[in-house]
């Protein structure tokens, strides 16, 4: 066998070994979550009860409730709750800053296991889903499923930060996972192009507790993650203030995006469960689609 060949044969076990590992985790914190279909709060095609309203003349009598009407001398209908499939299109950061901090779980690793267990959830809900930039078609059912964990698995990027990218289709929700640390001008554009183009959909900064608190000291030698950015210091603490100050004006530029596109936010630590965000995600996309 050729070295080409023993390397390709090497990142295809090594694939398949974390294919199954990611899409088994994802499925048991799904399994935290009571899913269900996410009704549209209006009168639809559904199967759960919505509300009775009086007929109107000139009105078909196949929904006619008779033992609602029988209670009253006017004839009522019974509506049920809009439960149509939606599309949600989920981007998790492939950006190099997400594979922070090394040596133990990641953003990265948060943001995929948090991205699959969303889909599993839209899965069970019969919603269509897809993840952003990957290439694969909305879609629903365990295929999809299948394929999104693959795409996932494959998540990498040559960039240091990575940028939000569009849905397939404007019509989608979407949801966008991120540490949302790259260059402000670039990433306000990127926000705004799809601001302007998609449906309301759900931000989540996943960062780890050290980018917030800052706990260096001394001579230090700060590194990017990809490697492209390198500072020096020998006072360590002096710069946690303005450090701190820059992470604060990014989230109130984050929350600036989302009160102009009617958008949700929440902030994610990799300490914290994962539970904790899954809920807030299933939440935020049960009232975005």
């Amino acid at each position: 066998m050729s070295e080409a060949a023993a390397h390709l044969r090497a990142r295809a076990e090594g694939s398949a070994r974390s294919f199954p590992a990611l899409l088994a985790r994802a499925d048991r914190l799904a399994m935290t979550i009571v899913p269900g279909a996410h009704g549209r709060r209006r009168a639809g095609p559904g199967e759960e009860f919505w509300q009775y309203r009086r007929m109107q003349s000139g009105e078909s009598a196949a929904g006619i409730d008779w033992r609602r009407s029988a209670r009253s001398d006017a004839t009522y209908l019974r509506q049920t709750e809009w439960e149509a499939p939606q599309t949600v299109s989920v981007w998790a950061d492939p950006g190099a800053s997400m594979d922070y901090p090394q040596g133990s779980e990641t953003k990265r690793d948060r943001a995929r296991l948090l991205a699959m267990a969303t889909c599993i959830l839209l899965e069970r809900g019969g919603e269509r889903f897809e993840v952003a930039g990957a290439g694969l078609r909305p879609s629903s059912g365990r295929r999809q499923l299948d394929e999104v964990a693959l795409a996932l698995d494959g998540l990498t990027s040559d960039r240091e930060f990575g940028l939000p990218v569009p849905p397939s289709t404007p019509t989608a929700a979407q949801v966008l996972m991120s540490d949302f640390l790259s260059p402000g001008p670039e990433l306000e554009e990127a926000l705004a192009r799809i601001g302007e183009s998609v449906t309301p959909g759900v931000l989540l900064q996943i960062i780890d507790t050290t980018e917030e608190t800052f706990p260096f000291d001394g001579r230090t030698e700060f590194r990017s993650v990809g490697g492209g950015l390198v500072f020096e210091t020998q006072r360590a603490r002096q710069l946690k203030a303005a450090y701190q100050e820059r992470l604060e004006e990014r989230r109130a530029m984050l929350l600036a995006f989302c009160a102009r596109t009617g958008w949700r936010m929440a902030v994610h630590r990799v300490q914290e469960p994962s539970r904790k965000a899954l809920t807030w995600l299933y939440a935020a996309i049960g009232g975005s689609v």
